[in-house]
């Protein structure tokens, strides 16, 4: 099997256990995903009870009117009675009972005038509600349209996937209703997708059979995903991947042990030791879940058809979407030091993408290995998920353990900042602000934040955000981080490295250590980079990218650098020996490409190229 990851006793024990539950692989057969629910059903039979309502309605008032001519008939008789009475027959008598019957005559017509108008409401208000119950038919079977979100793809469906997309017809409606305001750019640079690394649990999206001779796991050096066409946005998780395309899908491939991937990977194949030495080097099965290592769509069921995707992000073991409107949808879950926390406070684990309602005109995401922020057009910022390390900016109840799956505001920033761009490492996050400021806050015992506060201590972390003062003699332009390690590159093109040590993290010569930058173990060791420093032998950086113990660098000029942890070959370097500072990627599948992108994952990396 390749060497494990390295670990340090000195590292947390909040920090470690939620990453040694996450790289444990399950073979056992999964669960498949529960059956889609039934279309709602169409509105047609309440027609019906319309039509009952207004037969009981011209009930109703048959009925009154005829109590209404009884009691008029009852009235004329004691005139017709006392008439009669009278003892002598006179002529005035006569012309009084002549008078009575005539006005008999017209009470009667005027209440056959009245019933007949009557009748005539009654007819119109049924022929409305009939008119009413026909208009309600139509609307619940209306002539589909062609989505605009989904057009490019149209032409290429099969005649068998037609049925699938009536059962999106009462979302569609709904999203047709409100038309939200466009706030968000989408990708368009189409890239050429290369990978590196592990791959034995399909992050590398490779499939699960050799192509033109090569296995899909342990892939030295970067080789081009031939999977991947027409992407224009990826995101790296600790061991699954989602990508934007430019017909707007959103693909997912890796582990979907607590449905990350957003989508039904249940394989019958079964799983075998892709790590076996017993096992046939000529076999073209690599023994992987081909549901799980091929790049395939997410389950959209509860998605509008007219969405339209402009980011995807991705942590542990769950994925986020934001939309060009703002709104943002998820799948998967979310792990605490005790295991699984859940998705959200009703649903442990959500295996298809949902929309998350307490978020509204968001225009960017970041995700840590179990926390994501979010930041929207007012430059407020709120995250969610696992906060046990301070990640959340907020201290979490003990009683309350699962409050941190609800997305909450983190307050006002320092120095009434107003946020601008948001990144994440494992446990700790960071806001540059308009001003060119860095804030940060999370898990900082290895300094991973730039601040000294809690550096060296376990479990040491920063609740509230602060302003991360070792940067402010440099106008930064981007940092991300690593799990224990960060890194920033300047507007200069300067790359910036603190943090952890020991595992080569930082890409810092040993020399470049001493009591004033580092900290130093009982053996004086150095182990932690207290403060931000440059990295020597390195130009013009435009991007930066953390995995959990390495790192990747691109330059103007379109080539990439990486150092770190590479006992599976995530360097991409061809090797399993630690990288100790950057080194120029160099292989015969890149060296002539121009390189605009590098993401990192736990044991992995992948790079963009632009297309040829």
């Amino acid at each position: 099997m390749p060497p494990k990851k390295k670990t340090d006793a000195a590292a947390p024990a909040t920090a470690t256990a939620a990453a040694t539950a996450k790289t444990t692989r399950k073979a056992a057969p999964r669960k498949a995903a529960a059956a889609k629910p039934e279309p709602a059903a169409a509105e047609a039979p309440k027609a019906a009870p319309k039509k009952a309502a207004a037969a009981t309605k011209k009930t109703a008032a048959a009925t009154a009117a005829a109590t209404k001519k009884t009691a008029a008939a009852t009235t004329a008789a004691p005139k017709k009675t006392a008439a009669a009475a009278a003892p002598k027959k006179t002529a005035a008598a006569s012309k009084a009972k002549k008078a009575t019957e005539e006005s008999d005559k017209e009470n009667a017509a005027s209440s056959q005038t009245k019933s007949n108008a009557a009748k005539r409401k009654r007819d119109d208000v049924e022929d409305e509600d009939e008119e009413k119950t026909a208009v309600d038919e139509d609307e619940a079977h209306p002539v589909e349209a062609a989505s605009p979100a989904r057009s490019k793809r149209a032409a290429s469906d099969d005649a068998d996937e037609q049925p699938a997309k009536k059962v999106k017809v009462a979302p569609r409606k709904a999203a047709s209703k409100v038309q939200l305001k466009v706030i968000n750019k989408v990708p368009t640079q189409v890239m050429d997708i290369f990978v590196f690394g592990e791959g034995s649990s399909g992050e590398l999206g490779l499939g699960a059979m050799k192509y033109q001779g090569k296995k899909p796991i342990d892939v030295k050096r970067p080789r081009i995903n031939h999977n991947l066409k027409g992407i224009v946005q990826v995101a790296c998780g600790g061991m699954h991947v989602a990508a934007l395309t430019n017909d707007n899908r959103i693909l997912t491939w890796g582990v979907n042990d607590q449905g990350a991937l957003g989508r039904e990977t249940t394989w019958s194949g079964g799983l075998r030791d892709v790590d076996d030495e017993d096992s046939d080097d000529d076999d073209d099965d690599s023994g992987l879940n081909p549901k799980e290592s091929e790049p395939a769509e997410i389950d959209t069921i509860n998605v509008p058809e007219d969405t339209v995707w402009s980011q995807v992000v991705a942590s542990d073991s769950a994925t986020f979407a934001l939309t060009n409107t703002g709104k943002v949808f998820g799948w998967g879950t979310f792990r605490s030091n005790e295991g699984i926390l859940g998705f959200n406070r009703k649903d442990l684990i959500q295996k298809t993408a949902v929309q998350i309602p307490e978020l509204t005109k968001i225009v960017q995401l970041a995700a840590g290995s179990n926390h994501i922020i979010a930041l929207d057009d007012k430059n407020k910022i709120s995250a969610w998920g696992a906060g046990q390390q301070g990640q959340l900016a907020r201290k979490l109840l003990e009683r309350d353990y699962n409050g941190g799956l609800v997305p909450t505001g983190i307050g006002r920033l320092p120095l009434r900042a107003k946020a601008e761009k948001i990144s994440c490492g494992s446990y700790h996050s960071f806001v540059q602000d308009t001003k060119g400021r860095v804030i940060g806050w999370g898990l900082n015992n290895f300094a991973e934040l730039g601040i000294e506060t809690d550096a060296g201590e376990d479990g040491g972390y920063v609740m509230k955000p602060e302003v991360v003062t070792s940067l402010a003699q440099w106008k930064v332009a981007c940092v991300t981080g690593g799990e224990h390690h960060s890194l920033a590159c300047t507007v200069d093109g300067t790359l910036l490295t603190w943090g952890r040590i020991d595992g080569h993290q930082v890409g810092q010569p040993t020399e470049s250590f001493n009591e004033d930058n580092a900290l130093f173990d009982d053996q004086k060791k150095p182990r932690i980079l207290l403060k931000p420093q440059p990295v020597a032998g390195i130009d013009d950086v435009v991007s930066v990218a953390a995995g959990t113990d390495h790192s990747l660098a691109v330059t103007g000029d379109g080539q990439v650098y990486s150092w770190g942890f590479s006992a599976n070959y995530q360097t991409g370097q061809g090797t399993t020996v630690d990288i100790a500072t950057p080194t120029l990627i160099d292989n015969s599948a890149i060296r002539d490409r121009k390189i605009i992108w590098a993401g990192a994952g736990g044991q992995y990396s992948i790079l963009g190229a632009e297309v040829e």
